[in-house]
């Protein structure tokens, strides 16, 4: 299901910028279905055994390293990724963490409160769909950060 969210979210967002490919498409639902699949869910599992009283600390924490888990090299890994999948791999350079770190501050509140939902207010279970949900919705953001701030 996280493929298809995935690939939703960043067909939509390569569409506004005028780059929808079906290869990026079908390319970024088997991501979405594979490695973000695994790494997320699994992250998420770590978070929910290290911080399991309950209290606002917890949920803080909780939170925070959320947020530390999509910092500016996960996200210049995902501008890597799209970019190896459109076949522009000789543009992947060290412009990227730029990028990255410029879309990674501008998105940080609304970052900290969606990180705050989906690792409090969302079961275990449910919690890699409405990452990929969210992440849908921060897709067309990181496609647009690219043209806001490359």
């Amino acid at each position: 299901m996280g493929g298809l969210i995935y690939a939703s979210g960043d067909s939509f967002a390569s569409w506004l910028i005028g780059e929808f490919s079906y290869q990026r498409m079908v390319a970024m639902a088997i991501l979405g279905g594979t490695l973000y699949a695994w790494e997320i869910p699994t992250y998420f599992q770590h978070l929910d055994r290290r911080f399991q009283q309950p209290g606002r600390l917890n949920s803080l924490q909780r939170m925070l390293c959320a947020v530390i888990f999509f910092n500016p090299l996960w996200i210049a890994r995902h501008l890597a990724f799209i970019r190896l999948i459109t076949g522009q791999w000789q543009t992947i350079g060290l412009e990227l963490l730029v990028i990255a770190g410029q879309s990674f501050m501008y998105i940080l509140p609304v970052s900290f409160v969606g990180n705050y939902l989906i690792q409090n207010k969302v079961a275990l279970t449910y919690r890699y769909f409405a990452s990929s949900l969210f992440s849908a919705f921060i897709a067309i953001y990181f496609a647009l950060s690219e043209v806001l701030f490359g």
